[in-house]
C-alpha cells in the first residue's frame, strides 16, 4: 500500500543582495504565522542557490494536511506571502510558486502536469488564473455533462436567468449596466443574439408535420381530395392499362405565360445597373419558377436569408442611433449595443407570443384572451423602446419622444429596404 502525505505548497523567491536580511526576517516572521493556520502541518524555509543575476534564492515550503486543506489554504492564504513581498520590496524580489505530491508516481493521473492541459498556463492553485478550467484531470461522469447541458436552465441564479429577466422586464438595463462595467453576471450580448435568434426562428418556422412527417398518420383521402385546387376536376384524364393515372392541363402553360407577361417597355426608367440585370427575359424566367411552384422555393429563400438581413439592419440601425446623439460621447459600437439587445428582446418576445399562441389553440382559449394578448405585445413594444432609450441615453421625455418617433420611421423604411432586397435576392437565386 502505498504511503501517502499531504501536498506541499512550495514557493520559490530569488531577492536582491541589498535586501535579502530584510527578506530573511520577513519570511521567518512569515513562516511562524503560517504554522498557526488550519491545515498547515508544517512549513520549512531553505537557502538555494543564487540565480544568473546574483540574486540570493530562498525556498519556502507548507505541508498541507489534506487536498482540502490545500484548496483552502490556495483560496484564503497562499497570495499573502506575494503580496507581502511585493508592497514590502517591490520589483527587487521574484516570486515563483507550484503544488508537490509525495504520492507514489504510480497513483498520479498519466496526464498530471503543474500546466493548465486546457491553455498550458502554469499552475499556481486549484484553478487556472487564464483560464478558470480546474487543475487536476478526472473523467467526466455522464451527470456532470446533462448538468453542464442544462444546469442554467434551473438555477435561479445562472447567467441565463440574470440575462433573461431584466431583458424582458427592464428596458434597456443590461445595455446601460453592460456600459457601466458590469457584465460577469450576464450573458455576452452577441451570444444571446445569436441563441434568442435561432429559438426563435426554430418556434417560428419548425412543422412537426412537415420535418416528422413519418411520426404522423398520413391525411384520409377525403381530406386530400378536400385540399385539391378549384379548377382541377376541369383538367383532362388518361389512364393507361396499368391503372396509371396522368392528369394534364392544356391551359396551363397558356396561363403562366399570360400571368408572366413582361415587355421592355415595363422597364423603362430604371438605372442603368439595374437594366442590365432585370431584362425581360430573366424576369419572365424567375416568374414561372415562381408560379410553377406556388412561390414555395421563393418563401424558403426569404426565410433562410431573413438571419442575414437582420444582422445588416444592426449597424445601419446604430449609425441612426449614433446622428441622433452626436453629443453622447458613445462610441458606435454602444449604440450597435443597444440594438443588439434590442432586437434580442424581439425575438424573445415574439417567441413567447407564438409558443402563447400554439398552447392557447391546443386548450381551446377563447378567442378575446389571445386577442387582448396580442395587442398588449403590441402596445408593450413603442413602450420598451422609449424606456430603453430614456435609460440608456438619460434625456427627457419630450426629447426622448422626438427621437423615439424619428428611430420608429428610420428602422421601418431600413426595415422595408432590407425585405425588399431580401426578397429581391431571393427570387433571382430560385
Amino acid at each position: 500500500m502505498t504511503n501517502r502525505s499531504g501536498p506541499i505548497y512550495e514557493v520559490t523567491l530569488f531577492v536582491d543582495r541589498d535586501v535579502v536580511d530584510d527578506c530573511d526576517q520577513w519570511l521567518e516572521e512569515h513562516v511562524r504565522e503560517s504554522l498557526r493556520i488550519a491545515g498547515v502541518g508544517d512549513c520549512h524555509l531553505f537557502s538555494i542557490a543564487a540565480d544568473d543575476a546574483g540574486r540570493a534564492g530562498r525556498i519556502c515550503q507548507y505541508t498541507l494536511e489534506s487536498d482540502e486543506a490545500l484548496d483552502d489554504y490556495l483560496d484564503n492564504t497562499a497570495t499573502d506571502i506575494e503580496s507581502g513581498l511585493d508592497s514590502r520590496f517591490g520589483n527587487k524580489a521574484e516570486v515563483h510558486a507550484r503544488v508537490l505530491r509525495q504520492d507514489d508516481t504510480h497513483d498520479l493521473p498519466a496526464d498530471e502536469s503543474s500546466d493548465c492541459l486546457n491553455c498550458g498556463t502554469h499552475l499556481r492553485g486549484q484553478y487556472c488564473g487564464h483560464c478558470g478550467q480546474r487543475s487536476r484531470s478526472r473523467l467526466i461522469k455522464l451527470w456532470e455533462l446533462i448538468s453542464e447541458a442544462f444546469g442554467d436552465l434551473f438555477e435561479l441564479d445562472s447567467r441565463l436567468w440574470n440575462t433573461v429577466v431584466p431583458l424582458v422586464i427592464r428596458p434597456g438595463r443590461l445595455t446601460h449596466d453592460y456600459l457601466q462595467g458590469r457584465r460577469a453576471r450576464f450573458m455576452p450580448p452577441f451570444r444571446m443574439y445569436l441563441v434568442l435568434s435561432l429559438l426563435f426562428f426554430v418556434v417560428a418556422f419548425f412543422d412537426p408535420r412537415e420535418e416528422l412527417s413519418l411520426l404522423f398518420e398520413p391525411a384520409a383521402e377525403a381530406e386530400v381530395a378536400a385540399e385539391t385546387e378549384p379548377g382541377a376536376e376541369a383538367e383532362a384524364e388518361a389512364e393507361d392499362e396499368g391503372g396509371i393515372v396522368v392528369a394534364f392541363n392544356d391551359n396551363e402553360g397558356s396561363e403562366i405565360d399570360e400571368d408572366c407577361d413582361v415587355d421592355a417597355s415595363d422597364l423603362d426608367g430604371l438605372p442603368e445597373f439595374l437594366a442590365r440585370r432585370l431584362t425581360p427575359e430573366r424576369i419572365r424566367k424567375v416568374c414561372e419558377h415562381i408560379v410553377e411552384d406556388e412561390g414555395k422555393s421563393l418563401a424558403e429563400k426569404v426565410v433562410n436569408n431573413i438571419p442575414t438581413a437582420l444582422i445588416v439592419l444592426l449597424p445601419l440601425m446604430a449609425l441612426v442611433l449614433k446622428a441622433l446623439y452626436p453629443l453622447s460621447r458613445r462610441y458606435y459600437v454602444e449604440h450597435l449595443l443597444f440594438f443588439v439587445h434590442l432586437h434580442a428582446f424581439f425575438f424573445l418576445l415574439f417567441t413567447l407570443q407564438i409558443l402563447f399562441n400554439r398552447l392557447a389553440t391546443l386548450f381551446a382559449t377563447p378567442e378575446l384572451a389571445i386577442t387582448l394578448v396580442l395587442v398588449a405585445t403590441s402596445i408593450y413594444v413603442p413602450i420598451y423602446l422609449f424606456v430603453a432609450m430614456r435609460r440608456v441615453y438619460g434625456q427627457g421625455r419630450i426629447v426622448t419622444f422626438l427621437k423615439f418617433i424619428i428611430l420608429t420611421l428610420a428602422y421601418f423604411t431600413g426595415f422595408s429596404l432590407i425585405m425588399t432586397t431580401t426578397l429581391a435576392l431571393a427570387a433571382f437565386s430560385i
